[in-house]
């Protein structure tokens, strides 16, 4: 791309919740002589974001775009080299952005964890932005970086060992942190694409549905995201429980896209699932029955409550809403530890770590997608060689691993 356009980098939705967090997070974590812009719908909202930002993004820009304005879209995309945008539900607000870079040529990375919206990403604009060479990098945050970094730190260990082809591998999810408005709406618009096409259910429930060659895809018979189990299961040096995790549908598609992307390299038989911990006390079988139940039963109420005027009200008025989350301190307090087990087919036995400090969902999820944002900007030198529509670890590799490990987070591979 040449550096002929106005900005580095332009965050679309900066006046949200999250969008504030990665605003301050850039003020720190960009050089110095980056050119930054805010973008959103009101220009008084965004310069009063600047404002509060201090001195060190007084001259960034301003952007006025609304999500539903193809014009002012196509004429941000084309004014910069990367568009970070925080701006769902993307299956809602997403597709016109995605038009826009993939028509000019410019990088983007979003947030999301709907693989609807994904499948439809593909579809409509993969193959225009292979031809404008735009890297259109999906589930830039705690959903979906570390399982998807995790996976291939595990593949290019086994390389560098030639301890062979990865077979089955679980990441196992601790984490403290809380589930935002957004991630909470991102369901619901799901629920409400599936109630209103019962066809895109199944792009929900098959393992490979974000696929870049259906032909290819392996027969490793069923994977299932449903987990209920001692985590000793897993590894035996694990102790207590291990139940589901509310991610790993969408989590697992993402480094399933991935391996097809990189050329199936992970392996034909590689099979990926993805496990939180229930921890250890006398009541952990009882905490894990009760999540793996509980998702269970929030999804299929969720899912009958979207298909009635009635039910979407009810949905309203009880559920966190959208650009909502916890206070400074809560957002501090928060963690996260990824621990992924992987077996190869000579037998070898890896474990890979992704760690980090800050409610996962907020203080975390900025990091993630500021250095995301950061390393399409200024690191296209040191990544992979794809365009299209594409996944973190297929668009940045080791590029965007090394920035993480920069930024504070442990990100490392040991062999068992």
């Amino acid at each position: 791309m040449a550096d002929t356009r106005e900005y580095d980098l332009v965050l679309f939705g900066a006046t949200g919740f999250v969008g504030k967090l990665t605003a301050e997070y850039l003020t720190g974590a960009a050089p110095e002589s980056a050119r930054i812009a805010l973008a959103g719908r009101s220009l008084d909202k965004l310069t009063a974001v600047r404002d509060d930002l201090g001195p060190k993004a007084a001259s960034w820009g301003l952007v006025v775009a609304d999500s539903k304005d193809q014009a002012a879209l196509d004429e941000l995309a084309a004014r910069t080299k990367v568009v970070v945008t925080t701006v769902g539900p993307y299956l809602r607000y997403g597709l016109p952005l995605v038009a826009a870079c993939a028509k000019a040529g410019t990088h983007y990375a979003d947030l999301t964890g709907e693989p609807l919206f994904i499948r439809e990403a593909i579809d409509a604009y993969h193959e225009q932005a292979v031809a404008t060479g735009a890297k259109i990098v999906n589930s830039c945050g705690y959903d979906s970086i570390p399982s998807d970094l995790s996976v291939y730190q595990l593949y290019r260990r086994t390389v560098e060992d030639n301890a062979g082809e990865l077979v089955d591998t679980t990441l196992v999810a601790s984490l403290k942190g809380g589930v935002s408005g957004g991630t909470i709406d991102s369901g619901r618009a799901m629920m409400e694409a599936v109630a209103a096409d019962p066809a895109k259910g199944k792009v929900l429930s098959h393992p490979y549905s974000l696929s870049p060659d259906k032909s290819m895809d392996p027969d490793v018979g069923r994977q299932s995201d449903q987990a209920l189990s001692r985590a000793s299961a897993v590894d035996p040096s694990l102790d207590g429980w291990v139940s589901t995790f509310v991610m790993a549908a969408h989590n697992t598609k993402v480094v399933r896209r991935t391996n097809g992307l990189l050329g199936w390299v992970y392996g034909k038989n590689f099979r990926y699932r993805e496990v939180m911990s229930a921890g250890r006390s006398r009541m952990a079988p009882l905490v894990a029955a009760g999540m793996a139940g509980g998702i269970v039963a929030g999804l299929t109420a969720g899912a009958l409550l979207s298909r009635a005027a009635a039910g979407r009200k009810l949905l309203d008025r009880v559920l966190p809403k959208p650009g909502t989350g916890p206070d400074e301190k809560a957002r501090k307090s928060g963690w996260f530890t990824m621990k992924t087990f992987a077996h190869t087919t000579s037998g070898a036995k890896y474990v890979a770590t992704f760690s980090g400090t800050g409610d996962p969902g907020y203080q975390a999820t900025a990091v993630l997608l500021g250095q995301s944002g950061l390393c399409l900007a200024f690191d296209t030198d040191n990544q992979p060689e794809l365009a299209g529509i594409l996944t973190p670890a297929a668009a940045m590799g080791d590029a965007l691993t090394e920035r993480l490990r920069a930024a504070g987070m442990t990100i490392t591979v040991d062999r068992a």
